[in-house]
């Protein structure tokens, strides 16, 4: 496979740095190839502003329309463009950050804000003038997978655990980003307690990321409901016949789908 690395810490020699290189170091031992993008070394610019593209619109500016118009056009700055010809290479991509205030670093987000832009990675239209998203759009085919720390026990991060259960607190960006540009979004890979890890821990944690990595082409995605297959209402809303006991995020994760998976 072709991969893209996007790493986000701004220490190299962390615990996520270490991880980060016992992974790539894993993913091209297996004959992969393998493209990394450290935002950090990079200093990436991680705000949207006027500078991204060159004005359409004199009086205000339209974030979404400038950022389809600069793209359409290749007007873009180069920054932005040698990112998006990196996704399109790639067969997959691994988003490994800590995980800050419940979310990953500003300088991530700014990496998603300023190169997944509408005509790019979604605002697409199929033949019928359907918009495609939740399962297509315009990353469809690909493969999202986080790699992720936190300094909070596991306990903390379960069904019941104070912080939230993970899979929820991660839905914005599994759901809402690589689901809704049309990304199979793998479930993450999680190292809790990370900052009373030792040595041994270390160790234990580094030989389970190798082995999650060695199963990047074959893990089954999370079971998240497409847009377009009849689950939902025009008004983008669940039927009522569908999961009817079930609310909020847990609704849009097929439990008929995780089950035959399991």
């Amino acid at each position: 496979m072709k991969i893209l690395w996007v790493f986000a810490h701004p220490e190299p020699q962390s615990l996520n740095g270490s991880l980060r290189d016992e992974g790539i170091q894993e993913l091209r031992d297996l004959g992969h190839e393998v493209r990394e993008s450290d935002l950090y070394a990079m200093d990436w610019k991680p705000v949207v502003d006027s500078g991204d593209f060159r004005r359409e619109t004199a009086d205000r500016l339209l974030v979404g329309a400038e950022q389809e118009h600069a793209y359409s056009a290749a007007e873009l700055t180069d920054d932005i463009t040698v990112e998006q010809e990196k996704i399109a290479w790639a067969d997959a991509l691994v988003f490994q950050f800590p995980l800050w205030w419940f979310g990953p670093p500003a300088i991530l987000k700014g990496w998603f804000d300023r190169v997944l832009v509408q005509g790019f990675a979604f605002g697409l239209q199929d033949h019928q003038g359907r918009t495609l998203r939740y399962g297509d759009g315009g990353l469809a085919g690909k493969r999202a997978m986080v790699i992720t720390t936190v300094g909070a026990r596991e306990s903390g991060f379960g069904a019941r655990g104070i912080h939230g259960q993970l899979d929820e607190v991660l839905f914005p960006l599994l759901h809402g980003t690589f689901w809704y540009t049309g990304m199979d979004t793998l479930p993450p890979y999680v190292v809790y307690g990370a900052d009373r890890l030792d040595a041994d821990g270390y160790r234990s944690r580094a030989a389970e990321l190798r082995e999650r990595l060695r199963a990047l082409p074959d893990t089954a995605p999370l079971p998240y409901r497409h847009e377009h297959t009849g689950d939902y209402d025009d008004a983008l809303v669940l039927r009522p016949e569908i999961e009817p006991d079930l609310t909020g995020v847990a609704a849009h994760v097929s439990r008929t789908v995780r089950s035959s998976a399991a």
